[in-house]
């Protein structure tokens, strides 16, 4: 900010010489060559450095920009002895240029508030001893020590304490996050209480903190159509207007001195200088970049990261969106979902007891489901079955827990379940007991995020799953996803993608994943949006939208918050073009004089950089996701 204070400094002091012209000029009525040291003073004063930038710019070939124009004008106007005007334009270019520091730096803040994410250090656990060290020189399975009011400066699994972790930068939650041992842990987070060990899992030139910091330093290479549109306009809109000045300057006057003998140029000059100030285009090219950085800065205050400003134009014209299942629309974590039998809880004990030594995640969410202890001395045999189940001796009983296939292996008779899941069957002695049918569970938010794209007029939805057509039309119903394709390899989803890409006329389709194997999807669709608190580093990579917790409910909120960008990215075009239009053709006729012309340039600049910064306005944004 010392730029823009410097800048206000600069601008106050070449005002206030400005006003004691004027007061010296109507008391004393100064002649002109006392009047113009003064005013000089004031000019230099406020617009040294657009002199330099001009004149620096002139050697290196870069003639025609808004400083030459702002030069060319102003000596126009000492030229013509309209001193107050020349030291009035500058002071209130001055004026707009702090106007532009200081939203600029608003918008770089809201973004640059992830650099804090960057570790100084990491407590490196060797021996019994801590060593600080910095962040890459850690290497994976190490481990390392995060103190209260640290940041988690690795990506890890926690191997003893527990605490709570903010981790408001990462995903614009505000809610802090309990952790304990066996959690994982994102770098950029702040450990707030409990003293933490982590084995880090990744090297930090991979970790999550070192990934985003890459995505927001070149957030800003990948521009939209609308940005380069801009560029274009002031290669070719500059030198036009400055040949339509110096015709202005010349051309009239001179019909005018052959017709009548009227010598009119100190008129028409100063025309042509209104002229050069009016077409400054500088509202364009300041306001429009502006106006796309901050709407990537608005969205990273709500943890969702947008990799370019194209993406941006990308995202606000979305008609479809086709999911993958796991990890996207559910947890891609196992739950019990039903047991069917008379005894509900004799049958999940024998399961229990089956699925002890195993880490499957479907018997994970078998001994979740139990919460007791488990008293091994009672398993006397047990032997897998590959592809079929598990044969237990338990106390003196043959249990069998598996599929249909160990069933019809034991021969055992045996009720097929109509549930939908996978299923679990279980027989004591030979007698079939029941049925233990599992399911993913589905995440809380996925009904807000159908629920939020249909009030934007998002209804083309579709679920791609490798899971059979049973599971895939629950959840698909459940959810309220109006299409679903199962049983889909990785191959499959890239066929179905491409095929849904040729009917363009359907509009922008995006796709939501969060594998490995999503990845080719990902890059293969309009805009990718990955998961990227579990998502893999292939799915981030990939992608052009991340969303840092995986809270999928991000998406509407991404569609609504880009829309408003390029809503207030047209407001900006369309209002600095007409305003300049008008102006233009005043100032040609003679209608238009200096003050006129500021107000079409350093007003019209302010008016729409004030404008821009509505994009980095995002609090409703956090009522609607908090709600």
């Amino acid at each position: 900010m010392s730029q823009v204070k410097n800048r206000i400094i600069r601008v106050l002091i070449a005002f206030l010489i400005f006003l004691l012209d004027i007061i010296l000029a109507k008391t004393l009525k100064l002649e002109w060559y006392i009047e113009l040291p003064i005013c000089l003073v004031a000019y230099l004063i406020a617009g040294y450095d657009i002199l330099w930038k001009a004149v620096r710019n002139i050697s290196h070939g870069e003639v025609f920009d808004e400083n030459f124009l702002m030069i060319v004008a102003t000596i126009g106007a000492f030229a013509t002895k309209q001193f107050e005007e020349g030291v009035m334009v500058m002071v209130l270019y001055q004026v707009g240029e702090a106007f532009q520091d200081y939203a600029v730096d608003k918008s770089r803040n809201s973004i640059a508030s992830l650099m804090d994410l960057r570790p100084d250090y990491a407590n490196l656990l060797v021996d019994g001893n801590i060593t600080k060290v910095s962040p890459d020189e850690v290497e994976v399975g190490q481990t390392i020590v995060v103190k209260p009011g640290e940041k988690v400066p690795l990506d890890g699994m926690i191997c003893e304490g527990s605490s709570n972790l903010d981790t408001l930068s990462l995903t614009g939650e505000t809610k802090l996050r309990a952790v304990g041992e066996g959690d994982e842990v994102l770098s950029g987070s702040v450990n707030q209480d409990g003293l933490l060990k982590i084995v880090v899992s990744k090297p930090f030139a991979d970790s999550t903190v070192a990934k985003i910091l890459e995505l927001v330093e070149n957030a800003s290479d990948k521009k939209a159509k609308a940005e380069n549109f801009i560029s274009k306009f002031a290669k070719y809109y500059t030198p036009i207007v400055v040949i339509a000045a110096l015709i202005l300057a010349i051309l009239p006057p001179t019909i005018i001195y052959f017709v009548n003998g009227t010598n009119s140029y100190s008129d028409y000059i100063q025309r042509a200088c209104s002229f050069l100030v009016i077409s400054c285009p500088c509202a364009l090219v300041i306001s429009v970049p502006l106006s796309f950085f901050g709407g990537i800065g608005g969205a990273s205050k709500l943890g969702i990261l947008i990799k370019g400003s194209s993406y941006i134009e990308q995202i606000a014209k979305i008609k479809r969106i086709a999911f993958d299942k796991t990890g996207t629309l559910t947890k891609g974590s196992f739950v019990v979902s039903e047991i069917e039998g008379e005894d509900k809880d004799a049958i999940l004990s024998y399961a229990a007891y089956a699925e002890y030594y195993s880490n499957h995640p479907l018997a994970l969410s078998i001994k979740n489901a139990y919460q007791k202890p488990i008293d091994k001395e009672r398993i006397k045999d047990i032997s897998e079955i590959a592809g079929k189940g598990i044969k237990l001796i338990l106390d003196n009983d043959t249990i069998l827990v598996g599929n249909a296939k160990l069933l019809d292996l034991f021969n055992v008779n045996y009720t097929p379940s109509a549930a939908i899941g996978t299923l679990i069957y279980v027989v004591k002695n030979d007698k079939f007991l029941g049925t233990i049918v599992i399911n993913d569970e589905i995440k809380p938010e996925a009904k807000d995020l159908i629920k939020g794209l249909t009030e934007l007029n998002i209804t083309d939805t579709i679920m791609l799953s490798g899971d059979n057509k049973q599971i895939a039309a629950r959840v698909a119903s459940t959810i309220g996803i109006k299409d679903y394709k199962a049983q889909l390899l990785p191959q499959d989803k890239v066929t179905t993608i491409d095929e849904l890409l040729t009917n363009k006329d359907a509009g922008v389709l995006a796709y939501c994943g969060d594998g490995i194997n999503d990845a080719p999807v990902l890059m293969r669709a309009d805009v990718g949006i990955a998961m990227g608190a579990l998502g893999s580093d292939a799915a981030i990579e990939a992608s052009d939208v991340i969303l840092m917790d995986d809270n999928i409910k991000k998406i509407p909120t991404a569609i609504k918050l880009s829309r408003s960008t390029m809503q207030i990215v047209y407001q900006n075009i369309i209002f600095a073009i007409l305003i300049k239009v008008i102006v233009l053709i005043l100032g040609a006729l003679g209608y238009a004089g200096m003050w006129l012309a500021i107000f079409a340039d350093v007003g019209v600049a302010c008016l729409c950089i004030l404008n821009a910064m509505r994009t980095l306005y995002v609090k409703k944004y956090q009522k609607e996701l908090e709600a």
